[in-house]
């Protein structure tokens, strides 16, 4: 049920546009070797996750993950999307289908679509286990185009099986960025997230926003203290209306993030349209002064 509230856009600090609903219950070995990685604490619970936004007048991007290399249990698009519409005022859902489930990925994708629910998608190709370029992918692609959403890429580096034997089984080959370049001439109209400083592709990822306007890049995952200095630099200039907030939580918190933002050598004029403006203006999101 919602909670019939609305969202102020114009009352919004920020945006972030990549944070994580998690399954609650028992920790798996993935998930304390990810929380290690991060230097994490225990996963707050999800009312935790809405009051912590809340109360920080922060929007929030939430997902799930559809995709069983890890281990980890579950979390349901249906689970994800009646969490958002409880709070509504802050929650933006996006669903994950693996688009590797051909056919049947396609129909489940439609039938969260018919809930008019669904602002997004997030796909994590380390995980998921497929390059972003593969052909068998396209009908997918073409849903989410012709749905006219935004889809969040996993690239670069993966946190998740870092430390364990053999990676756990996640494969980094399928998180470079470089493969989103076909995707974005293939499917024009289809607006593009990578997510993450795109380590250890950075320019190859800067190349690719430059190039294609209907791609982006969010900051996630990564404090911005290790930000590599190119990706400051096209930030200031090229990148300013391309680059989004975005935070990994719970691994990484807003409040980490926003610490060494403060911090990193961004220029003032730039800060606002990484935090919320990019986000708000391809996400849709209309203040009141606008649609007045």
């Amino acid at each position: 049920m919602a909670n019939g509230k609305v969202m102020d856009v114009d009352r919004l600090t920020a945006v972030d546009v990549h944070t994580h609903v998690e399954h609650e219950g028992e920790s798996t070995q993935t998930d304390e070797a990810t929380r290690k990685y991060f230097g994490a604490g225990v996963t707050p619970g999800r009312q935790a996750m809405a009051d912590y936004y809340r109360s920080r007048n922060m929007a929030c991007v939430i997902f799930t993950v559809d995709e069983r290399l890890s281990g980890r249990p579950q979390v349901s698009n249906d689970s994800v999307l009646a969490f958002a519409a409880e709070n509504s005022d802050i929650m933006l859902p996006f669903i994950s289908v693996d688009p590797t489930r051909g056919p049947q990925g396609i129909s489940e994708a439609k039938r969260l679509l018919a809930t008019g629910q669904v602002r997004g998608f997030k796909l994590h190709p380390p995980t998921q286990q497929f390059f972003p370029n593969d052909r068998a992918i396209y009908p997918f692609y073409r849903t989410i185009e012709e749905a006219g959403l935004p889809v969040i890429f996993h690239t670069g580096h993966s946190g998740i099986g870092t430390g364990m034997p053999g990676g756990g089984g996640v494969r980094l080959k399928y998180g470079n960025p470089m493969y989103i370049d076909d995707v974005a001439v293939d499917f024009p109209d289809l607006k593009i997230i990578m997510a993450h400083p795109s380590f250890p592709w950075q320019d190859e990822a800067i190349s690719i926003c430059l190039h294609k306007r209907n791609v982006y890049i969010d900051l996630s995952g990564w404090s911005p203290k290790y930000f590599a200095p190119n990706l400051i630099q096209y930030g200031n200039s090229l990148l300013r209306n391309k680059l989004l907030f975005g935070s990994d939580y719970p691994l990484i918190t807003p409040d980490r993030w926003l610490a060494d933002f403060e911090q990193a050598p961004f220029k003032d004029e730039v800060r606002p349209l990484i935090l919320k403006q990019n986000a708000a203006k391809l996400l849709g999101l209309q203040s009141k002064a606008a649609s007045g």
